[in-house]
């Protein structure tokens, strides 16, 4: 229930979240700073590496045994000299290893790319190294000069309306990989959540309502509520719909958080929406507090940028929501002014995941 991973520190190694820093003595060098440096500004290579194993399927092409290069570059239609090139410098990140035979075989990050696995990352992994990507990237200095995305600037359009006019083949990835996050973190929130007490839970911009069914599922008890915009819950999970194993049990609303939450629950869950805007999350939490009952229970789901095992992963994003929305991730601080600004009375921060933290709140008496 409402406790933090059984091994933080194992949670906060896999996360790749780096030592806290130690001052150095005047005039003294970390021998390791130089290379660390390089290692970084070549950043781009080891995430094409990645998008490249991604896009050829190549975790699916290793089976459970060693493979040679030249095996999988036949399997996946490459040149072999090149694919050992590419597995060297994967395996190098520990995407993959190779033995002192020369063959390679999977690691746990390798597997998490293939389709099959639970918990794959390969369309995240796709996702966030779309071509769109590589031009934004070089703007970041344009955007920290301004606080402003530079998506308009270089597309003639914002970044959703770019996406599901010309997004093409982009849209499919985008749609797959935050399907395929949402189900982890669904797994993660039934866990997590303490639906003690609690008969009706609401799940505000919960998109295809993916941790309403995980906590609906695990609580036969619960009834609940999916709202979000009318295309997004037209294409919700069968399983809430009409026909559906849970649908006796839920009320499908079209709606936009930001102008009006007609639903009144027990629990209001709210799950990475907050991240755009100031004055988008102000009106949705401003919404929640006016539709719910006094002592109703709050809580909200987020990235955070500060206490967090994931923090080299939770400020990229950071830093890619300034490039693509203008947008921005919270720390725990500015969420918590912000829920105490719209009358929520904050509790507890907890870790649901390495990489996702609860804010505990319930509406002001």
């Amino acid at each position: 229930m409402t406790t933090a991973p059984p091994n933080p520190t194992a949670a906060r190694t896999s996360a790749g979240a780096a030592p806290a820093a130690r001052p150095q003595a005047a005039g003294a060098t970390d021998p390791n700073a130089s290379m660390r440096l390089r290692e970084i500004v070549f950043g781009a290579a080891p995430a094409a590496a990645v998008r490249t194993a991604a896009g050829l399927q190549l975790a699916d092409a290793l089976g459970d045994g060693p493979a040679t290069a030249e095996e999988l570059a036949a399997a996946t239609g490459t040149q072999p000299r090149a694919m050992r090139r590419l597995l060297r410098a994967l395996a190098s990140h520990g995407v993959f290893a190779e033995t002192e035979d020369g063959t390679f075989v999977h690691t746990d990050m390798s597997r998490l790319l293939r389709d099959d696995s639970p918990g794959s990352l390969r369309h995240i992994a796709l996702w966030c190294t779309e071509p769109w990507t590589w031009q934004a990237w070089p703007r970041l200095a344009d955007a920290v000069r301004t606080g402003e995305g530079v998506f308009p600037d270089l597309f003639g359009k914002s970044f959703f309306e770019y996406l599901h006019s010309e997004g093409g083949e982009s849209a499919r990835v985008f749609d797959r990989a935050m399907s395929a996050s949402s189900r982890q973190a669904a797994a993660d929130m039934a866990e997590y959540v303490d639906l003690t007490g609690v008969r009706t839970v609401a799940d505000i911009g919960g998109g295809q309502g993916l941790v309403l069914a995980a906590l609906l599922e695990a609580n036969p008890g619960v009834a609940g509520t999916l709202l979000d915009l009318p295309s997004v819950v037209a294409g919700a999970d069968p399983r809430l719909r009409d026909g559906g194993a849970l649908a006796d049990r839920v009320t499908l609303v079209p709606g936009d958080c930001r102008d009006a939450i007609p639903v009144r629950a027990d629990l209001y869950v709210i799950k990475n929406i907050l991240e755009w805007d100031d004055a988008s999350t102000r009106a949705t939490l401003a919404n929640v507090v006016a539709a719910a009952e006094p002592g109703a229970r709050v809580l909200v789901i987020e990235n955070v940028v500060d206490d967090s095992p994931s923090m080299r992963f939770t400020t990229a994003m950071d830093l890619l929501l300034l490039l693509n929305v203008g947008g921005a991730k919270h720390t725990q601080a500015s969420m918590t002014a912000l829920m105490t600004e719209a009358g929520l009375t904050v509790g507890e921060v907890l870790p649901v995941n390495a990489y996702l933290h609860a804010f505990e709140s319930v509406v002001a008496k």
